[in-house]
C-alpha cells in the first residue's frame, strides 16, 4: 500500500479522476444517494490516497479550519468495496488522523459521521457532539476528537 497526501493543485488529472470515481462509486451509486459531491471544499483540502497496484482503494480529505467546521475536519472517508472487511478502514482512519495532526498540530478534529459508523469513530476517541440530523437523506451526527485526551463538552 502506497500512501500519498497532496493539496488539490498538486493532484494529477489521473489522481483526481480516481478520487471522483471512488467517491461516486460508493457515496452516490452504492448508497443510492444523488448529491452534489463537488462542493468546492476539495479546492482547500489535502487529499489522502491509499494506492495499491495503481488503483485508488482508500481515500479521505482533510479540511483546514473554517472550511466545513471551525475545527479541522476529515471527510469523504471511503474504501473501495473490493477491500471491505480487511481492516483497511481502520488503517485509513489512523493515517487520516496522523496526517491531519501532522499538518495542523495537536488540535481538535471534527467530523460529520454517518450514524451507523458512530461506534467505529468512537473507537478512535471521537465523541458525539450533536443531535442526529439528515444529510442527503442519511442520518448523521457531528463528532469531535481532542488529540490531547481532554474531555470535550459539546
Amino acid at each position: 500500500m502506497n500512501w500519498t497526501c497532496k493539496k488539490f493543485e498538486e493532484l494529477t488529472p489521473y489522481e483526481l479522476y480516481f478520487i471522483i470515481q471512488l467517491r461516486l462509486e460508493v457515496f452516490s451509486v452504492e448508497q443510492n444517494c444523488p448529491y452534489q459531491d463537488a462542493d468546492n471544499k476539495d479546492l482547500f483540502a489535502h487529499h489522502l490516497m491509499g494506492m495499491e497496484n495503481d488503483k485508488l482503494i482508500a481515500y479521505a480529505r482533510i479540511l483546514p479550519p473554517d472550511t466545513a467546521f471551525k475545527e479541522i475536519s476529515i471527510g469523504r472517508i471511503v474504501n473501495s468495496p473490493s477491500v471491505r472487511r480487511t481492516g483497511l478502514g481502520r488503517l485509513l482512519m489512523q493515517k487520516s488522523l496522523e496526517t491531519a495532526l501532522g499538518l495542523y498540530g495537536q488540535v481538535p478534529v471534527k467530523i460529520g459521521a454517518q450514524l451507523y459508523l458512530k461506534a467505529f469513530y468512537e473507537s478512535f476517541g471521537f465523541r458525539q457532539t450533536s443531535e442526529i440530523y439528515l444529510e442527503d437523506n442519511i442520518k448523521h451526527i457531528e463528532m469531535l476528537k481532542d488529540p490531547k485526551g481532554d474531555v470535550i463538552i459539546p
